[in-house]
């Protein structure tokens, strides 16, 4: 707000004043963001913490100990801190992997026009995906094979991944009407081909040296055959 009078003394003072206290609540907000930007860099180191932990010890071992050791932390109070308890957690660990799934999947998949080429797309980039982050899709699979029931959070995911199930089902039986995938029943294959992802998943989590790429390669081959209208050209 302007003073009235810019020669009045009193006037002056009252705008410097306020001047003043713009500045420190400046200063304040200034520090605010700051807090938050480190407080954002902290959740994600953690969560990154988590996810490897939970990889390599597996889910009931993955303590708060364990992951503040990991990520450095002088004590399981600063995990308390940014995450109200485990299940908490568990649930930013979900996330972090869809979103880092979904970043590297989509563009791949999108890339192609013919079904049988996205579906290959599919399976291959998911593997591919375990090769290049090792223990992303490892932690997800022992997060959501030791869902307790009830939490919302949780059921809200599960509810998200079968109507991403129900999606995939729907598209194959388009691709079927369109002649670009022979006959069978869409749901027992996007079952059959979740299922063979999710073994090769836990497989390469037992065998350090195991060649997910080779894997998802095979497994693109063999459902490309299994899938495949071979009455087209």
């Amino acid at each position: 707000m302007q003073a009235r009078n810019s020669t009045d003394k009193q006037g002056t003072s009252r705008k410097t004043t306020k001047a003043t206290k713009g500045s420190k609540s400046s200063n304040r907000g200034s520090k605010t963001s700051k807090a938050t930007f480190t407080e954002t860099g902290r959740r994600a180191q953690i969560v990154a913490a988590a996810i490897d932990v939970i990889a390599e010890t597996g889910y009931h071992q993955a303590s708060f100990a364990k992951i503040a050791e990991r990520a450095g932390l002088s004590s399981t109070g600063m995990i308390s801190y940014h995450f109200d308890g485990r299940d908490d957690l568990m649930r930013e660990v979900v996330a972090e992997v869809m979103r880092v799934a979904e970043a590297y999947v989509r563009p791949r998949i999108e890339a192609h026009e013919s079904a049988p080429a996205r579906l290959r797309a599919s399976i291959e980039s998911n593997l591919d995906l375990l090769a290049e982050y090792p223990n992303h899709l490892p932690a997800i699979v022992e997060v959501l094979t030791n869902l307790r029931g009830g939490d919302p959070g949780m059921d809200s995911f599960l509810d998200k991944t079968e109507a991403d199930l129900a999606l995939q089902v729907e598209r194959i039986r388009e691709a079927q009407r369109a002649g670009e995938f022979c006959d069978f029943d869409p749901w027992v294959m996007v079952r059959a081909i979740r299922a063979a992802v999710d073994d090769v998943v836990r497989r390469a989590t037992l065998e350090p040296d195991f060649d997910a790429r080779r894997a998802g390669r095979e497994l693109a081959d063999l459902f490309d055959r299994a899938t495949r209208n071979r009455n087209t050209t």
